[in-house]
């Protein structure tokens, strides 16, 4: 069973090992206190912890756009990948989302990033807009 929660920072050496983060430890504790802030640049933003069986298998932010509008990003350990985590972790932070007066989720995942585009498709968040990046 997939829960949300926010971060402490006892979980920053799973963070750590978890992801390819270039921080110290004080840095990234530093920076789950500024998750738990619920803001980032005056408008809102939380960074949840994915839970499974006690264990955090990724991250998922909410972050305000407009007042209408938030952005959702999952992140998925690549050890617990296609496991459906982020699929119920998705549904988890929409719920919060409308909850909170938002009604509509806005993503921005790269056309090349079939997996998470998927995720999208089955969380019915995405109107299809597919675009290139151009360098």
């Amino acid at each position: 069973m997939v829960s949300l929660r926010h971060f402490h920072h006892s979980d920053a050496a799973i963070l750590l090992e978890s992801q390819n983060i270039h921080m110290s430890m004080e840095e990234i504790q530093d920076m789950i206190s500024d998750w738990n802030r619920l803001s980032f640049h005056g408008k809102y933003f939380e960074m949840f912890a994915i839970i499974n069986d006690g264990k955090i298998v990724g991250t998922i932010s909410l972050k305000q756009l407009s007042d209408s509008v938030i952005s959702i990003g999952p992140e998925i350990f690549p050890a617990f990948r296609r496991q459906g985590f982020g699929k119920e972790a998705m549904r988890i932070a929409l719920d919060a989302a409308k909850r909170k007066g938002y009604r509509i989720a806005a993503q921005q995942v790269k056309s090349d990033n079939h997996p998470s585009i998927a995720l999208h498709e089955c969380s019915c968040t995405v109107r299809k807009q597919a675009t290139e990046n151009k360098r």
